[in-house]
């Protein structure tokens, strides 16, 4: 907006750090609740993870303490390496205890980074004021507050990927028409160094991230090189630093993991691609996520980019479709697998507000301050949606809950339980672990598993002597099961837990 209502870059500054405050305050909300606002599995198994590594460091944990959360932590698999929650567990230990807190305040901060890199990026292909609305929609959207405080490694992927990408832009534009004999090259190679690093970093983090940055490396390298780009040097140091972290981690040190992920999500799970239903449940998610009118939006702010910023743009669009193709199941069921859509998202929106801003601009003043008005009035809008939604639920009473199902099982027993979240729960608060029986889920329906309760009951139980049911929901989607079970004396029962001794 070149107006005297919002002009020079003091106002713009000051706006930017408004909107990182904002931010940064919105995912601070609530944070002392147990990690069950959002994916709470996820948050688990994270914080199970860090429960161990704290214990560990912990001087004055017994050595049941620390084999008991060792225990823990292995039994909840391990995907990727444990990056945020050693940095968690390590915050932990400088503080003098866990804290529900860490977590959220680390995430806030990778994502408060990233919205710096997110503004720059945005600023060098759209006005200041367009990569502030950009910026908004990425740190306000309830979505976004919810997935980017959560802990699980997806908040510092994504942010690793928005520096990195930012990076990699700047390499573009100074290698763009052709680099200069002197500072040019130099600066060149500062960039291609760092937006290596980061991408690397981020595909280190979680290996889906790979999609998104291989995608937008390649866009920008082909635009920038053109076809003689296998001749740099920069762009080989780009390849080597982005894929050797991943490489060496997911496919030579932890390969049957890899391998198992692959065939469990994707090769079981790829039929689903071939149904209409699959694309309708997969635009009707994200839909609920961002808007349905923002993605389209932002889709046209693409199209309508600068051809370097449209070549990014198009480019990780290609990678977001290749990767749903590949995870199918998750494309309409797992919120936390688009957030990385998110500043993609917010990018095409700034493209697609850029001329509308121009025209705003030239409007009267009094047609000025409406407009501005308008927008303040949407993001305070978002904003408070998204801190109803942190705030319409109250978790304190879990851990508590737990405990107490946690202390009426004889520590031990073995025991096999119909409960909420894998058993994370029970494990994190109550330091119970049980074997689980099988729940009633679409994903089972999808792979076609079918539970037969009086058959499998015996195989199942064989060697338990106790079962613990928590999910009465799971309870009663199984009506066989729960007609077996009331054949068994209760142990203990409390509110919200049953206990059945199978010795009897």
């Amino acid at each position: 907006m070149n107006s005297s209502l919002l002009s020079g870059s003091r106002t713009w500054r000051a706006l930017l750090i408004i909107l990182l405050a904002l931010g940064g305050l919105l995912r601070l909300i609530d944070i002392t609740d147990p990690p069950l606002d959002f994916q709470p599995s996820r948050q688990l198994r994270n914080s199970l993870v860090a429960q161990g590594i704290y214990y560990s460091l912990l001087p004055s944990a017994t050595p049941e303490q620390r084999a008991l959360t060792a225990s823990f932590a292995r039994s909840v698999g391990q995907y990727e390496p444990p990056i945020d929650e050693s940095l968690v567990a390590v915050t932990y230990f400088l503080t003098g205890g866990e804290s529900y807190a860490a977590a959220r305040i680390w995430s806030t901060l990778f994502w408060l980074a990233a919205g710096l890199a997110l503004f720059d990026l945005m600023r060098r292909a759209f006005s200041p004021w367009a990569a502030l609305l950009g910026l908004a929609y990425y740190l306000v959207l309830p979505f976004s507050v919810q997935a980017s405080r959560s802990f699980q490694p997806d908040p510092l992927m994504t942010s690793a990927f928005v520096i990195g990408m930012c990076f990699l832009y700047r390499w573009s534009e100074t290698l763009t028409p052709s680099p200069s004999p002197g500072g040019r090259r130099e600066q060149s190679w500062k960039w291609a160094i760092l937006a290596g690093i980061f991408l690397g970093f981020a595909a280190l983090v979680k290996i889906v991230i790979a999609f998104f940055a291989g995608a937008a490396a390649v866009a920008l390298v082909l635009f920038t090189l053109k076809k003689d780009f296998w001749k740099s040097k920069q762009v080989w140091a780009m390849a080597a630093l982005m894929v050797v972290p991943a490489l060496l981690y997911y496919v030579l040190l932890h390969h049957g993991r890899s391998t198992e992920y692959f065939f469990a999500w994707t090769v079981d799970l790829l039929k689903l691609i071939t149904s209409t239903d699959f694309y309708t449940k997969w635009l009707a998610f994200i839909g609920s996520l961002f808007g349905l009118t923002v993605i389209f939006l932002s889709l046209a702010g693409a199209l309508l980019a600068k051809p370097r910023m449209r070549w990014l743009l198009v480019s990780l669009w290609v990678g977001y479709l290749l990767y749903g193709l590949t995870l199918p199941f998750q494309m309409y069921t797992h919120s936390y697998y688009h957030i990385q859509l998110i500043p993609i998202v917010a990018i095409g929106l700034a493209g697609a507000l850029s001329p509308l801003l121009e025209t705003a601009a030239a409007q009267s003043a009094a047609g000025r301050v409406a407009f501005v008005a308008l927008i303040a009035a949407v993001i305070g809008y978002q904003a408070w949606a998204a801190r109803s939604v942190l705030i319409a639920e109250d978790f304190r009473h879990e851990p508590a809950f737990w405990r107490e199902v946690g202390q009426v099982i004889p520590a031990d027993a073995d025991v096999i339980g119909l409960t909420q979240d894998y058993g994370f729960r029970l494990m994190l608060w109550g330091w119970r672990k049980v074997s689980l029986w099988p729940l009633s889920t679409d994903l089972s329906e999808e792979r076609g598993a079918s539970l037969n309760a009086e058959g499998d009951f015996a195989d199942l139980t064989a060697g338990k002597e106790y079962f613990l049911v928590t999910a009465f929901g799971q309870l009663d989607k199984q009506p066989d099961l729960k007609a077996i079970l009331d054949q068994y004396p209760i142990a203990a029962e409390g509110d919200g837990y049953v206990l059945y001794d199978l010795r009897k």
